[in-house]
């Protein structure tokens, strides 16, 4: 079912690298509900990846751009509001890596070079972002920027390694610089705190299979799918969220609240039990 919720709606939707990315997700949705908008991701990324599909299905452009250079972004901007004919509405930031994580070094062994560069890519290119639009008042008042995040930004969970950090750098930069964008611009930035998902990006976490089992059990409603991402992003997107701003909301099944679940405890007692 659509609501037409981004009718007239441009926007630019960064990341989606194959049907298992949660961006591509958003792409869809986000085309079923009327919005125009342009597909980004880094030159090696769409080389490797099914991007050039994606902007078949939604009939949008694709312009290369490197999130942690400038001038990319500039570009990206620039070109995105000639292709769509004015000002941006919306903006999702969906970019991380780490090669700490990819090389399976622990958080006690990273190597610090690998470390810069996750921060820069996972975090500091939503910084880079922001200023390149802001400079250029590429986004109309009311407009909406998300980027997602995850609650390893908050708590400590095996194997995350440095993404945790770069997580918390990210919701710190949406509180920050959506205080300022929205109280000169009227602009919302906000994260979006994802249950895990077994996307590319994700299924290189060490144990994802163990965390998505655990996370399912404890959740009231279970972990939220990709594609249920997609439709609380188009909320977001939309003007029915029009005075949310500066939030890391929690789309996780009421993961992030819970203690401890009855199923997970049960599962948890049956262990000790075979133990013994």
């Amino acid at each position: 079912m659509t609501y037409n919720l981004l009718k007239g709606k441009k926007g630019i939707i960064f990341g989606a690298l194959n049907e298992k990315s949660i961006a591509w997700r958003i792409a869809l949705k986000a085309h079923d509900e009327g919005a125009n908008f342009t597909l980004t991701n880094l030159p090696s990324s769409i080389r490797l990846g099914e991007t050039e599909n994606l902007c078949k299905i939604t009939n949008s452009s694709l312009i290369p751009a490197d999130t942690t250079n400038i001038n990319d972004l500039e570009n990206l901007l620039n070109n995105s509001m000639e292709i769509l004919g004015g000002k941006i509405d919306f903006i999702l930031h969906s970019v991380a890596m780490s090669y700490n994580v990819r090389k399976n070094r622990d958080y006690d062994d990273v190597d610090y070079d690998f470390f810069t560069k996750t921060i820069d890519i996972s975090a500091l290119s939503f910084h880079k972002l922001l200023q390149s639009a802001k400079k250029l008042d590429a986004i109309n008042e009311w407009g909406s920027v998300v980027a997602l995040s995850y609650i390893a930004s908050k708590r400590t969970l095996h194997g995350y390694n440095d993404m945790a950090d770069a997580k918390a750098l990210l919701e710190s930069i949406a509180r920050s610089f959506g205080y300022i964008y929205g109280k000169e611009k009227k602009v919302r930035v906000n994260t979006v705190s994802q249950s895990p998902t077994k996307t590319t990006a994700g299924s290189g976490v060490k144990g994802i299979q163990g965390l998505l089992d655990f996370t399912e059990r404890m959740s009231p409603l279970g972990n939220a799918s990709a594609d249920e991402c997609a439709d609380f992003c188009i909320t977001l997107f939309s003007d029915l969220t029009r005075k949310i701003t500066m939030q890391n909301i929690y789309h996780d099944g009421g993961f992030s609240s819970m203690g401890m679940s009855l199923k997970a405890m049960t599962q948890y007692n049956k262990c000790l039990d075979e133990e013994e």
